[in-house]
């Protein structure tokens, strides 16, 4: 069975910096895609940063040159780095991993359980 675990998050002041992490572990054949996904109080979930197998990226316009995502494939971990942080980012932020645990599986979602990053002075 596949666990999803973040970690990092909470309390900042504006301009600060804050590190999330997240590791898959378990059985575990391939990762296709890892992303970070939040969501505000009343505001749908965005898609904040993704990172494709190829190392290719792609950033929420709003955290463009602020937010940088990594993985390291060896640990099934993957990263998000969070610069200049402004109130606007506050949000539950969470973690997303596609992957397959089997060779013959469909690649699945899993996720992690969120953690909440608060911009405030």
């Amino acid at each position: 069975q596949v666990q999803v675990v973040e970690s990092g998050g909470g309390l900042v002041q504006p301009g600060g910096s804050l590190r999330l992490s997240c590791v898959a572990s378990g059985s575990i054949f391939g990762i296709l895609a890892m992303a970070w996904y939040r969501q505000a109080p009343g505001k749908q979930r965005e898609l904040v940063a993704a990172i494709a197998n190829d190392g290719t990226t792609n950033y929420l316009d709003s955290v463009k040159g602020r937010f940088f995502v990594s993985r390291d494939n060896a640990k099934n971990t993957v990263s998000l780095q969070m610069n200049s942080l402004k109130p606007e980012d506050t949000a539950v932020y969470t973690c997303s991993i596609i992957l397959k645990e089997r060779p013959g599986d469909d690649w699945k979602d899993h996720w992690a359980q969120g953690t909440q990053v608060t911009v405030s002075s």
